[in-house]
Formats: C-alpha cells, sequence, structure tokens
C-alpha cells in the first residue's frame, strides 16, 4: 500500500510544527509522497507567507524597495530551519528571488516560492527526494491544468523514486513560467499526486479533525462528520465548507482513491473519510449544512409564461450578455426567479433588466438583495419521509421567512433561500432539529 499525504500551511507554520509532521510521516511507512503548503500563521495575528510574498512582489513590481519586506520572509524561513537543526542555507535560492522580482516574473511565480522553500526544507528534514512541481505539473497555453501530461510525467518521476516531497498550490506553462492554481491549491496538488502514485489513500492534514456538520462560527463545537460521499463534499465546499479545495475531488475521485482528512495536532482522531460510495449509514439524517451570504433574487412575472417555448432561454440570455452566471432558477406558473451573486449583479442590474424586457417581455421584474443561501446536504434524506417539512417547521418555529427552497432530483440537497439576517439562525435552527434534537 502506499498514501500521498499533504499538510496544511498551519501543519508547516514552525519548526514545532515540523516535528510533528516528520512524527506522523515516519510513524506509517505507507506514507511516500508528501506534499507540503506554504509556512501559515504560527499565532492567531501572524501573516501567512503567501500573503507576505504577495505583498512583497506589489512593491516590486511599482518599483519600490522590498529588500525589507523578503527579508522578513527569510527570517521566517531561516526560523525554521534553525529549529530543525539543519544544516541548509537558501541564500542562493533567495538571490534568485530578488532576481526574478525585480524582473517581474509574475504574481504566480512570487506566490509560488512559498510551497518551494518549504519543499526544499521539509525533504531536506525528511531525507526525502525534492521533486519540483514546475518539473511535473503542467498546464496548457490557456493556462488551464493539462491532467494527461502531468499524469505521464508525474507517475514516470514517482515510479524512480520510494519517497519524495513534491510542493503544492503551482506547476509550469508550456514556456516553463510559474502558474498557480487557485487559493488553497495545494489540496489540488495532493489529489493530482495521489492519482500519479496510485495511491490506495490521499490524507489530508490540517488543524481540524475532519469535516464538522456545520461552521463552528455559527456552531458551538459542532459534530464531526465520519464518513461523506465525493457528491456531498462538492455540494458543501461550493456553498462554503472550506476544509478541502473543491476542486481537490476530481482526480481522485476518477481513481476512487479515498481521502482522509486528518488532524496535525490530533493524529490519534479518525478524522472524516470522504469516499465514492458507501453502505454505512450517516449518524443523522443530514451529513451537513453549509451556506453562503451575499445573493440577491430577480423575480420575472409573465402572463402564460409556462406556454411561451424558449422563455428560459430568452431570460437567461439576458444574464449571459452581460457576463452573469446563476445559481439556482426556480420557478411557476407565471413567474421565475434567477438568483445571483449580488457582487456581480448590483452594477449591472439596469442593462440585464434592461435586455430581460426587450427579449423576453415580462410583465414585470422584481429584485430583492441580500439573501443567504442554504444547502442541507445528506444521504440519507432520500430514504427519509419529511426532510423538508422538518426543515420548514424549524425555520418556522424562530420566526425565519423562507424565500426559496429548491432540491434536485438526486434528493441528495435541499437548497434554501433567506435573508442575510436570518442566515445564521436557520443554520441553528436546522442543526437543533436534526443533530441535538436527532428526531
Amino acid at each position: 500500500m502506499s498514501k500521498v499525504v499533504k499538510f496544511g500551511g498551519s501543519s508547516l507554520a514552525s519548526a514545532e510544527q515540523f516535528k510533528k509532521v516528520a512524527d506522523i510521516i515516519h510513524s506509517d511507512e505507507e506514507r511516500r509522497y508528501v506534499v507540503p503548503s506554504a509556512p501559515g500563521k504560527r499565532f492567531k495575528e501572524d501573516t501567512k507567507v503567501t500573503d507576505m510574498l504577495y505583498a512583497c512582489y506589489d512593491m516590486a513590481e511599482a518599483g519600490k524597495d522590498f529588500e525589507k519586506a523578503i527579508a522578513a520572509i527569510e527570517a521566517r524561513y531561516e526560523e525554521i530551519i534553525e529549529g530543525l537543526g539543519l544544516d541548509l542555507n537558501l541564500d542562493g535560492e533567495f538571490e534568485i528571488i530578488r532576481k526574478n522580482f525585480d524582473g517581474k516574473a509574475g504574481s504566480n511565480y512570487a506566490a509560488s516560492r512559498g510551497e518551494y522553500l518549504n519543499g526544499i526544507i521539509l525533504a531536506n528534514y525528511l531525507g526525502y527526494e525534492f521533486i519540483d512541481a514546475a518539473e511535473v505539473v503542467c498546464f496548457d497555453a490557456e493556462g488551464e491544468f493539462d491532467q494527461e501530461r502531468t499524469n505521464r510525467l508525474l507517475s514516470g518521476r514517482l515510479a524512480q523514486c520510494e519517497h519524495a516531497v513534491i510542493p503544492g498550490f503551482y506547476g509550469a506553462m508550456p514556456d516553463g513560467s510559474v502558474k498557480t492554481f487557485s487559493r488553497g491549491g495545494s489540496d489540488i496538488t495532493g489529489s493530482i499526486v495521489a492519482k500519479a502514485a496510485q495511491a490506495d489513500v490521499y490524507e489530508n492534514w490540517t488543524d481540524v479533525s475532519g469535516f464538522l456538520v456545520a461552521d463552528p462560527g455559527i456552531i458551538k463545537n459542532p459534530r464531526r462528520i465520519d464518513v461523506i460521499t465525493y457528491r456531498e463534499l462538492r455540494e458543501l465546499s461550493y456553498m462554503g465548507a472550506g476544509v478541502l479545495h473543491e476542486d481537490s475531488i476530481f482526480p481522485v475521485r476518477q481513481e476512487n482513491i479515498p481521502i482522509n482528512i486528518r488532524n496535525t495536532n490530533a493524529p490519534e482522531d479518525n478524522g472524516t473519510w470522504i469516499v465514492g460510495s458507501t453502505c454505512q449509514k450517516s449518524k443523522y439524517v443530514i451529513t451537513g449544512i453549509a451556506g453562503k451570504k451575499g445573493f440577491c433574487c430577480v423575480n420575472i412575472e409573465k402572463a402564460k409564461m409556462n406556454s411561451e417555448i424558449g422563455f428560459g432561454r430568452k431570460v437567461l440570455e439576458a444574464f449571459e450578455e452581460n457576463g452573469i452566471s446563476f445559481e439556482h432558477i426556480p420557478s411557476g406558473i407565471d413567474t421565475l426567479t434567477v438568483f445571483v451573486h449580488q457582487d456581480e449583479f448590483m452594477h449591472k442590474e439596469q442593462k440585464v433588466a434592461a435586455c430581460l424586457y426587450r427579449v423576453a417581455k415580462p410583465d414585470s421584474i422584481e429584485i430583492e438583495a441580500d439573501l443567504a443561501l442554504i444547502a442541507v446536504v445528506g444521504r440519507g434524506m432520500k430514504s427519509t419521509r419529511g426532510t423538508a417539512g422538518r426543515i420548514f417547521s424549524a425555520l418556522a418555529h424562530v420566526n425565519v421567512n423562507v424565500k426559496m427552497i429548491d432540491q434536485g432530483s438526486s434528493e441528495l440537497n435541499i437548497i434554501i433561500g433567506v435573508a442575510n439576517d436570518d442566515f445564521e439562525t436557520a443554520i441553528k435552527a436546522i442543526y437543533d432539529i436534526f443533530v441535538l434534537t436527532n428526531l
């Protein structure tokens, strides 16, 4: 068996954390390939190294003196090296970084150096081979991830070494320039490495013991999810559950490689298992609750709308022409409502309205802002009657007005629209009825 292990920024923020990581890796000989993030915060008021790099490069790009800023970054790594007692010098690497910053190598290059340098240190500390992700993670000329070429190069390289450290978050374009994934993209690299290595498990180590049923910022000490499917995770991640980058699911999902979310500071915890499918029933009817604020809805009314062929296409055409994507489209006989991100829509609302009147000729249009969407997700809902009714009952009990409800045919999730001001109250009510009372 083999395992790919990815460690987040908080897991590698200091020499003390590095030692915990090394103990975890060496405690299981199946943990062969390691994907590190850049150093995160050492304490609440600290700054992540990636943010320090972005700020430093902004100074360089603006033609300002960035020596003090880059020296602070260098000091962060020196502190780790000295704390680990390593015979390692990064002066040469920082000279290259200074030259590339002066040469305006780009913000992607700048941000990637956090993982790159941390990877060098971790490989040195573990005694593993270091593989620069720019050599094996490929993007095409349009900046899209090249899965086929990456898998071919990376699997060939991994076959030649028993243990390796591959930095997360970045790869390279065809011309050799560095390209990063979106923020949190080290999770994606871990998944890519797991696929290339044909690993049995992809362990993602962070500072929490797995996925929680709800946001701990809203619910005090929420219960942990023991097992969740890829599809459930996709729904929760999209709606704001932030333990794992949502795009990291796809490479391992293709190979049916399970993901295990673990806590570096509590390695004895089993964490959360993410799997393709399972016969294991969740503890509760629902698996998790997640949501986002900052939506608005455009309510379009037109008599006999349901009998007008192409009406929905005309409505969506107005949004497409203005570069706005939609979230949900609940409809009635004479009404159709489009939910969109408020920050994308608010500056274009009159253009969209004018286009709607031109192409769809509605009787009226009403716009409502400051809405939130909440996803109630769970494979157990499919076999349980009355789930939607219990949600309505719980929300009515705390005087929350439901603006919209949408359930997909898969019966995997129910989306509820509420006012922004009712967001936290609604999540607490749903959590209470399904988890605390567990009726």
